[in-house]
């Protein structure tokens, strides 16, 4: 009667391992001295940025005797609630009028911009339809075209079309954004798959459902971005305010403030006002930055793994 008998394999002998190469001393010297290069230069370009913002916030501290009795990043009396109770309750509180408006035109048109440029990013990337890519050259040209340069037509229009001076003529320009469609399609390329869209079709789902219900939630961070860069552009939009309105009551805040600083030779009073206001201006920026900042970075790698 036979047996079974497990297999033995010949004992291996041990390969010996190669020995790490040997880190040379200039090679580590110099990764160090670039690392610190690097460092430095980081460190010099962010007390480059935050320069103006920490006089803004030492200066909205002072009295008016300080603010020019005293240097620029020195302390002196602390009259910050006093400055900001000044220049919320200045002339009946219109800088909380004018900071509203701000919110208004900031908010509401970007987030109204931005479902436009997502919607038509996402149009561009998924249907095929005549003269497809020619159209979308044409709206990258629009990217080439500077803000300044079509106020005057833009003027024209909203006075043809009656909305000069309402804040219809701050909203409705805020819609067209280039960029945003660019960005857009970027987006639809990277986060939407067509299989997914594909699958969703032959179950039955309507283009629009398909569109709300399954790639708008994945063009989340795609939209969370063009939103932060509309609300930054309207925040700032200083010019436009500038050419279209004339009544006190609509200003964005930092037309305000411009017209505040514009009288301050003649009433020195109205420094404190303008540096404190401007102070108060800068928070939304960075509250929308820490806040949402989120959902934007969540997918920067998205993609870059298969």
């Amino acid at each position: 009667m036979s047996t079974l008998t497990p297999t033995t394999s010949p004992a291996r002998t041990p390969t010996p391992r190669k020995a790490a190469p040997a880190t040379h001393p200039r090679t580590s010297s110099h990764a160090l001295l670039s690392k610190a290069v690097v460092n430095g230069l980081l460190i010099v370009a962010a007390c480059y940025t935050l320069m103006p913002v920490s006089w803004l916030l030492f200066a909205a501290t002072k009295n008016d005797r300080d603010l020019f009795a005293t240097s620029g990043f020195s302390l002196g009396d602390f009259n910050l609630f006093d400055n900001l109770g000044h220049v919320l309750t200045f002339n009946d509180g219109i800088y909380l009028r004018w900071f509203g408006n701000s919110i208004l035109y900031s908010v509401v048109g970007s987030a109204a911009s931005t479902f436009l440029c997502v919607a038509t990013g996402y149009a561009f990337d998924k249907y095929a339809f005549k003269g497809k890519e020619k159209l979308f050259g044409l709206v990258l040209g629009g990217v080439l075209v500077p803000t300044t340069v079509i106020q005057l037509p833009m003027y024209l229009l909203a006075t043809k079309a009656g909305v000069v001076n309402t804040y219809w003529a701050l909203l409705l320009p805020a819609l067209v954004n280039p960029f945003g469609v660019y960005l857009a399609r970027v987006f639809s390329e990277g986060y939407v798959p067509n299989e997914i869209l594909e699958a969703a079709r032959v179950d039955g789902a309507s283009e629009l459902r398909t569109f709300a219900v399954i790639a708008l939630p994945m063009l989340a961070p795609g939209f969370m971005t063009i939103f932060l860069f509309s609300f930054t552009a309207s925040w700032n939009n200083f010019f436009g305010a500038l050419v279209m309105l004339n009544d006190e009551k609509l200003y964005p805040v930092n037309l305000g403030l411009f017209m505040w600083n514009s009288v301050t030779q003649q009433q020195p009073e109205y420094y404190s006002l303008v540096i404190t206001g401007s102070l108060i201006a800068v928070v939304p920026l960075i509250v929308a930055f820490v806040c949402l900042q989120r959902f934007w970075r969540s997918g920067l790698t998205a993609g870059a793994v298969k």
